[in-house]
């Protein structure tokens, strides 16, 4: 991998569609500011369309971990690490298993897969749908293989938990920490999964510090701009762009991208 070659950055800016990976970049960097998560659910169907699956997961693994790994590391204090831990590990182990099908389904399977997940997930967490009760060492295992099955193939792995905790933590404090922490851990396994597969190529690594710049950019653009908003408003927004996402990433529509 040479990153050091300034020939490879120039060839992904001069590449067609590196215009509309930054417009994608900025979109989810905007909603990952104003509703606190949902970057992957617009930057993978989207990149994938433009790309492919691999390059979307890499680059939003990457761009993700760069992002939020910094301010997750505050929140170790404030986590309930009984919560976290058991559905850390539980992903942990679930997230080769998702990058393997990373390696072997076709991609154009893969995108058909990737807007129906998106769309099964979507349904609940607009409707305000939660698990409620206490954690239980059954529940916590299922959501941890769920997520890290999700974030191992197409880096995903965020709604389940966020179902599963909203209904679970009582403080809105500790539910937030939890899940930044959760997600720099799964990042932290992820990264290793994706190095030891060979995922990270010079050009997911070169398009992922490339696209970095804006989605920061614009993850703090939208977390000013809405601050104030109330939270039906962006969710609604943010839950919309998301399925319009889901929606054009379908391979029925490859001639927008391509």
């Amino acid at each position: 991998m040479d990153l050091l070659d300034i020939s490879l950055f120039k060839s992904l800016i001069a590449d067609p569609r590196f215009p509309f990976a930054v417009v994608i970049a900025i979109l989810a960097g905007v909603v990952r500011g104003f509703s606190g998560f949902g970057s992957a659910l617009i930057h993978i169907p989207l990149i994938a369309a433009l790309y492919n699956p691999r390059i979307a997961a890499v680059t939003i693994l990457l761009i993700d971990f760069a992002a939020a790994g910094p301010l997750s590391i505050r929140e170790f204090p404030k986590c309930n690490w009984r919560d976290v831990l058991p559905v850390a590990v539980v992903a942990a182990l679930s997230i080769p298993v998702g990058a393997l099908a990373l390696s072997v389904v076709d991609p154009v399977i893969l995108r058909w897969f990737i807007a129906f997940l998106i769309f099964l997930l979507l349904v609940p967490l607009a409707l305000g749908w939660r698990y409620e009760g206490k954690p239980k060492p059954a529940a916590s295992v299922a959501v941890g293989m769920i997520s890290g099955l999700g974030a191992g193939a197409v880096q995903i792995g965020a709604p389940a938990v966020v179902l599963y905790w909203l209904g679970t933590v009582p403080k809105v404090a500790t539910l937030r920490a939890n899940l930044m922490v959760y997600l720099l851990l799964i990042d932290i396994f992820g990264v290793t999964v994706y190095g030891a597969k060979g995922f990270l190529t010079a050009d997911g690594v070169a398009l992922s510090i490339l696209l970095g710049p804006p989605f920061f950019v614009a993850m703090a653009a939208g977390a000013y701009f809405f601050h104030g908003s109330s939270d039906t408003f962006y969710r609604r927004v943010a839950y919309g762009i998301i399925a319009l996402a889901a929606l054009l990433s379908l391979p029925l529509f490859d001639g927008i991208f391509r």
